[in-house]
């Protein structure tokens, strides 16, 4: 396990589930390209009673002679090409029964949402197979994993038939935070200033996958132009294979993420519907469910809306990044990315999706105010303004327990963030209007989220807490 970076929590639920005494069932589940197989097979080093992996694009009898050919080669045993699922797993069954008893038996199916073609008769058959044996044999540890969240989700973690409740152990894999990002490009000899690291972060989030196609030779630029925009570049078609294997129907999928990233800000359910031309039921209400489970969106609560008021935003890096500026220039420019180095568009984007790292580490920014043990809300909020009241918006707000909130201000610049006359008083406006807005009397500090700090000036003092870059990396 000495090459798995991070995923400390995942490794002890692993071990815990592996001391256990009865049958675990295990679903390992996150988006593409996210590290589930690796993790698994790093764990286990890839040693396995039997491992199946499923495939996207082959018939229900190509599945099944894939199958019979792994079994046939671990168990040294001819067996002929299965007429169902139901027989292949009454083989897999006789094959774990031959081996030891009183070691631990793992068995491995990857990408298990592949295997569930249309009557194919899949799940019915593993649920035949769990119930009647498998949750009876205490040395079996049954893996299952895949890519598409929508599927583990509905049809395992909430069950409503013949495995509900049945799996003992579920693992949700998340991105690199960005701490384990750094550590992760380090161990592959990148070590580039953090303020490079936030940008790549800026654009592929902490996707092991194509952090690992990072080059230490060149430079952040360099990569990122090698990596996206030259022809047949390495993630030249990426968009169209995540959207595709995660959901079904991805074109509905796709339609619901551009309509979000055109307003960064994120948009009501009624804007959404109004925007995409979906209608406003409950398959629509299933798609948001399943982009927020895979972490492409994310709903943001409006502060003092308990239930209402809720802003859709989408929160997948990659995607952000695709359709701001891989869509419409790819192939146009190899250099694309390097020339936009002073570009106000890119300077605007680098502000907008910094905002999106500091929502993504809120418990970086609690431990660096020294309130990671208090009860807090996070929301955001915003007032349209008109001829008789000034409006305004604020990035992100912390509601605390103990009547403190504070207002944050998230900025990203190539050093200290300078507070001039016009910025003071823009920010004293904006206390002023959401006390008036929402009548609220507790204790309010300005707290500036910056890159390098807020240069000392004489409107700095204004500020009450600061948090830096540095920091997320805490």
């Amino acid at each position: 396990m000495e090459n798995l970076i991070g995923r400390e929590n995942e490794i002890k639920r692993l071990d815990r589930a592996m001391s256990e005494k009865e049958a675990q069932l295990i679903i390992v589940y996150g988006r593409r390209r996210v590290g589930k197989t690796f993790l698994i097979n790093e764990y286990y080093d890839n040693s396995f009673a039997f491992k199946f992996t499923g495939s996207e694009n082959q018939k229900n009898r190509e599945q099944l002679k894939n199958f019979i050919l792994e079994l046939n080669n671990v168990s040294h045993k001819k067996h002929d090409v299965p007429k169902d699922w139901t027989e292949a797993f009454f083989a897999l069954r006789n094959h774990l029964e031959s081996l030891d008893s009183k070691k631990k038996q793992v068995v491995f199916f990857d990408e298990l949402p592949w295997m569930d073609k249309i009557n194919s008769g899949f799940l019915d058959a593993f649920e035949w197979f769990w119930n009647s044996w498998g949750s009876t044999r205490k040395n079996l540890v049954f893996i299952v994993c895949g890519s598409a969240t929508s599927w583990m989700v509905e049809k395992l973690d909430e069950n409503k038939g013949g495995l509900f409740n049945r799996q003992t152990c579920r693992l949700f894999l998340e991105p690199f935070d960005i701490r384990h990002t750094e550590m992760y490009l380090n161990s592959r000899n990148i070590f580039w200033s953090r303020y490079d690291i936030v940008q790549v972060y800026m654009i592929m989030g902490g996707i092991p996958f194509y952090l690992r196609l990072l080059d230490s030779k060149k430079t952040l630029n360099e990569n990122i132009d090698d990596i996206f925009f030259g022809k047949r570049a390495e993630l030249w078609n990426e968009f169209e294979h995540l959207y595709h294997t995660l959901f079904s129907n991805s074109e509905q999928y796709i339609k619901v993420a551009e309509a979000l990233s055109e307003k960064r800000s994120g948009l009501s359910r009624e804007e959404l519907v109004k925007k995409t031309g979906l209608p406003s039921n409950g398959v629509l209400t299933k798609m948001l469910s399943n982009l927020e489970k895979c972490g492409f969106i994310r709903a943001n609560k409006a502060y003092g809306n308990k239930k209402r008021g809720m802003r859709y935003q989408l929160s997948d890096y990659y995607s952000l990044f695709y359709f701001k500026f891989i869509r419409d220039n790819y192939g146009k420019d190899e250099h694309f990315w390097s020339n936009m180095n002073d570009n106000p568009a890119r300077r605007a984007w680098s502000g907008l999706t910094y905002e999106q790292v500091c929502k993504d580490h809120i418990n970086q920014i609690k431990q660096t105010l020294g309130i990671s043990g208090v009860l807090t809300e996070v929301s955001t909020w915003n007032k349209q303004g008109d001829d008789n009241e000034k409006g305004a918006q604020i990035d992100l707000i912390i509601e605390r327990r103990d009547r403190v909130i504070n207002l944050c201000e998230i900025k990203f610049s190539v050093r200290e963030y300078e507070i001039d006359k016009a910025y003071d008083l823009a920010l004293k406006n904006k206390v002023e209007v959401f006390r008036k807005a929402t009548k609220n009397t507790d204790t309010i500090i300005i707290t500036m989220i910056t890159t390098y700090g807020v240069k000392k000036n004489m409107y700095s003092n204004y500020i009450g807490k600061e948090v830096r870059m540095e920091d997320l990396f805490n």
